[in-house]
């Protein structure tokens, strides 16, 4: 009996599997034929069963096609939160960022903390543990030699060498748990409105302080019931209701 409980598990899943990949040719033949709709709705019926960044890619360059810049960028965002070193991603992004009309100037970063943050996004959370568990192995061995080796200048090198491993498997730790967090919390968001006012409290009445448009990426810092708080890169801040953006 339990055999054939194992058997019919694994038809279904091999069937799931097959109707995914099936579901995802359809999708890219519809892509190829220039039906973006079609292949929009084939994308996310496969999303709505599990992430992968080339499938928000695919659906991101299938939004830009139709001309719905936030959920290109939206789509291509996801797809490198999942991916980071996604180049493709990176640099179609980067074109359907040149047809947002908000062109907000960044605060300047001091270099350093700007070089670190770009080093923490060339791999996502896992990788960045694998290389932590992977260091800390490196430094028990060289302590080994510290502690057995007869030779003198070996166990100092040993020594020597194991806290820069050491260091190092802590600094991509941190990593870590800096991408889980980011993965986690999903705090970027993207307006996926034409225009959207940003306003001074959290309710109709609150001042209108400036306006968003389609595609600007934004960073959600509060939610009072339908409103959010939300800071842009210039580091204004201001209240916009939920329905106007969508996390990352």
């Amino acid at each position: 009996m339990k055999k054939l409980h194992l058997i019919v598990l694994f038809f279904v899943f091999a069937t799931n599997i097959f109707a995914v990949e099936n579901t995802i040719s359809m999708a890219n033949e519809a892509y190829q034929k220039g039906s973006y709709d079609e292949a929009i709705t084939l994308y996310e019926s496969v999303l709505d069963k599990g992430e992968a960044p080339e499938l928000y890619y695919n659906l991101g360059n299938a939004y830009f096609k139709t001309n719905q810049i936030g959920k290109s960028i939206l789509n291509y965002e996801r797809a490198l939160r999942l991916n980071p070193s996604f180049e493709d991603a990176k640099h179609n992004l980067s074109l359907a960022n040149t047809k947002v009309l908000d062109n907000i100037e960044p605060i300047e970063v001091f270099f350093l903390s700007q070089w670190i943050e770009n080093l923490k996004s060339l791999l996502g959370s896992n990788e960045w543990a694998v290389s932590s568990i992977l260091f800390f192995v490196i430094t028990l061995v060289l302590l080994l030699f510290y502690v057995f080796s007869p030779k003198k200048i070996v166990r100092q090198t040993s020594f020597f060498v194991a806290i820069f491993f050491f260091l190092l498997s802590v600094v991509f730790f941190s990593f870590s748990s800096s991408r889980r967090n980011y993965f986690e919390k999903r705090e970027a968001a993207i307006v996926m409105q034409g225009s959207v006012t940003v306003k001074s409290s959290p309710d109709e009445s609150g001042t209108e302080l400036f306006l968003l448009h389609e595609g600007t990426k934004v960073t959600v810092r509060e939610v009072v019931g339908e409103w959010s708080e939300i800071k842009i890169a210039d580091g204004n801040i201001g209240w916009v209701k939920n329905s106007e953006i969508e996390r990352i």
